[in-house]
């Protein structure tokens, strides 16, 4: 990346009100805080979830749903009678459908995430099979508050937390990312993701609350709980009543709310597990799409070479 082209990036958000420009050495003096979009945390890589890869799975999860309530009612009862030939005729027109669109999701092409290595200390990001990076030392990156009004929403405050990327060999050509969705964000937490961050790229594999070094990861694994995967809100909502009724002593501990939130998260519990796999299929897939010299880096006896110093050897 072009100095030019950094110092480009400065001036434009100098001139945005509220905005901050980040540095990778030096703290924004915010609380450290994960965000959902961080979906896998390794000793050498972090990535976070990008574009349409959230929705990934949710076809098959509701047509599964619906498949297994309609199995429920409709074809068990029918086993029971002993009656296999409609049972089966049944089976056969409700379970086709969702396999065949469990296979079209894992199979359709997903959008890479981004990427933050660890050990060459530099991100990566894939659009259109382009590679761009950018070295972690020197990033240029910013955080700022914008306002969004909508008909029905009326006025809303969200915030951004953008990075300027450069085209693998060409870095004339440069590209400005969001790390994740900036919808219904503030500064603060966008400020406190980039802590995040920046606590796994210097302390990291594992830290504290405080973005110190850790042994272990069960303190990263506890920041990341705001990660709801989808599926675990039976237990979240299960936690929050066991919750009130020990503040309680078993007494008047239940309330409405709880009770529906509880309710409808076990019914939507196929759908969401469904989502999970497919989901997880599909990205175990999108693994293979990086180009080599990623990939290569990415392994625990990888280059340790950064690949912007392959573009200056070039």
């Amino acid at each position: 990346m072009t100095t030019e082209a950094a110092g480009a990036f400065a001036q434009r958000f100098a001139q945005v009100a509220d905005s901050r420009l980040l540095q990778a050495d030096k703290p924004t003096g915010a609380l450290l805080m994960c965000m959902p979009e961080v979906e896998e945390q390794t000793e050498h890589y972090l990535s976070l979830e990008h574009g349409e890869s959230a929705d990934r799975g949710m076809w098959t999860g509701a047509l599964g749903e619906g498949a297994v309530f309609f199995g429920l009612i409709a074809i068990v009862p029918l086993l029971l009678d002993g009656d296999m030939q409609w049972a089966s005729r049944l089976a056969l027109f409700t379970y086709p459908p969702v396999l065949a669109v469990f296979l079209w999701e894992i199979l359709q092409p997903m959008p890479l995430p981004i990427l933050l290595n660890r050990r060459t200390r530099e991100l990566y990001f894939e659009q259109d099979g382009e590679l761009y990076h950018t070295p972690w030392d020197g990033i240029a990156a910013a955080a700022y508050p914008f306002d969004t009004v909508g008909l029905y929403t009326g006025g809303m405050r969200h915030a951004a937390l953008e990075v300027l990327l450069h085209r693998y060999g060409h870095p004339e050509e440069q590209v400005v990312i969001n790390l994740g969705s900036p919808i219904g964000k503030s500064l603060e937490m966008q400020l406190g993701f980039w802590e995040y961050l920046r606590a796994y790229m210097e302390h990291g594999p594992w830290f504290d609350e405080q973005g110190q070094r850790s042994d272990t990861p069960e303190r990263v694994d506890e920041l990341r709980e705001v990660r709801s995967s989808k599926g675990q809100s039976v237990r979240l909502y299960w936690g929050l009543i066991k919750a009130e009724y020990h503040a309680n002593n078993g007494r008047n501990f239940l309330s409405y709310a709880d009770t529906v939130l509880l309710l409808g998260s076990i019914l939507l519990l196929p759908m969401r597990t469904l989502q999970n796999l497919t989901c997880a299929v599909a990205k175990r897939r999108a693994r293979t799409q990086w180009p080599a010299l990623v990939r290569e880096r990415l392994r625990a006896d990888g280059p340790t070479s950064r690949l912007v110093d392959l573009e200056q050897q070039a």
